[in-house]
């Protein structure tokens, strides 16, 4: 089976001017994993358990995992890559979207304490810059073992007061057990199921002076790029205590036959075809979420520390009133741009870490899991139904 992959560098998103040529590559995570090897180098961990899982990380890529198999070198790939951008061998402006089923970001994007715009600028996309130390910095592959490995980096930022932020990452990448990842998860799984599964630890330590919570403080944020499809449907359960705080208006309002909200679960349309964002408050985020994919039969699973009631950063870009009211969790769908360009396209499951004004010598720690299952489809259904509220059938009715 191929995959069909729209491979636009940055510039084009910007500027318009350069039309998507279709790039047509494997799903197989042993082609994926070699045609990395070309470029940069890799790292590879494989799951303790005799089953075929494994995942590859690109340290040059900020010690991000690219994908991961649950079947060995002839197994899906579930991570999306783009292609055209690594092939070029060129860093582009605003972004470099290398792709990856897991790396790590910090927060807040925009805002007051933004670390993506300088002081003054404008909230657009033309003074957008990613910083380098999540975009085009390698980090230090500083341990390795058969299951594990460990990246550390340093580096120095400044946010739109001007405020200096002295910091060192840490992210501890390990591959799990089913064992491990059934009693994180507090279900059963049966042996007809074949998984992989990987958790990140990741920290900031403050290495300078101490933050201000007036003038800005950082967050730690994890996002996940996965392939998009007609039948992928990403899945956000929520609590029902109170009321539901949602956002769905990032990118405009997302249209009722691309987000449902239902007793508990919020489902959102995965294609790659429809620009746009939800997010959940940490009161209304549970620490689980999901995707479906019906034609592979695919479902994935994040898990992820959240504090209910702890301070978030916000990141849509404007001044905000409450720069601490921020989501705990993200869903994103790929599409066009209001040009025509598209980064893409996939799809993406998002955790942030909540926020402290740390002081020197002080670590702020935020763990992310991923999970990918294949299987009887009862045996899925039972996981879904457990962990999402929600069963298969009744995801795969709603955007039919």
């Amino acid at each position: 089976m191929k995959r069909a992959q729209w491979g636009l560098l940055a510039t084009a998103m910007v500027a318009g001017s350069i039309d998507a040529v279709e790039n047509t590559v494997p799903d197989n995570y042993g082609e994926d994993v070699d045609f990395l090897h070309k470029f940069v180098a890799i790292c590879e961990l494989v799951a303790p358990d005799d089953i075929d899982a494994k995942i590859v990380i690109v340290p040059a890529y900020q010690g991000r995992v690219m994908t991961s198999t649950l079947a060995g070198n002839e197994g899906q790939s579930f991570g999306w890559i783009n292609y055209d951008l690594i092939r070029s061998r060129k860093a582009v402006a605003h972004m470099n979207a290398y792709g990856g089923e897991e790396r790590f970001w910090l927060s807040p994007e925009g805002g007051q304490f933004s670390i993506y715009f300088s002081k003054g600028d404008p909230f657009d996309l033309t003074h957008w810059q990613t910083p380098s130390v999540i975009d085009t910095d390698a980090y230090d592959l500083v341990s390795k073992k058969e299951h594990e490995a460990i990246f550390k980096k340093r580096a120095s930022l400044a946010n739109y007061q001007g405020v200096k932020f002295d910091i060192e990452i840490e992210r501890k990448i390990a591959v799990l057990s089913a064992s491990a990842i059934a009693d994180h998860l507090e279900i059963n799984i049966p042996k007809s199921i074949s998984l992989v599964a990987y958790e990140s630890e990741n920290s900031i330590t403050n290495v300078g002076e101490d933050w201000n919570r007036d003038t800005g403080t950082l967050g730690i944020w994890i996002l996940g790029m996965y392939n998009p499809s007609d039948y992928t449907t990403l899945i956000a359960p929520y609590e029902e205590a109170h009321d539901l705080e949602l956002t769905d208006d990032y990118f405009g309002k997302v249209p009722e036959d691309r987000l449902q909200v239902r007793d508990g679960v919020i489902l959102f349309k995965g294609d790659g075809k429809h620009r746009s964002k939800i997010g959940l408050t940490p009161a209304s985020a549970k620490n689980v979420a999901g995707a479906w994919d019906s034609q592979s039969g695919t479902l994935t699973l994040i898990q992820y520390d959240l504090k209910s009631d702890g301070e978030y950063l916000c990141s849509t870009w404007e001044i905000h009133e409450d720069p601490y009211a921020g989501d705990a969790f993200n869903a994103y769908n790929d599409g066009p741009t209001d040009s025509g360009s598209q980064l893409g396209p996939f799809v993406e499951l998002e955790s942030n870490s909540y926020t402290s004004a740390l002081k020197k010598g002080e670590k702020l720690t935020h763990s992310h899991r991923t999970v990918h299952l294949q299987g009887d489809r009862d045996d899925l259904n039972a996981i879904c139904e457990t962990v999402l509220g929600i069963s298969i059938s009744a995801i795969e009715e709603t955007f039919k």
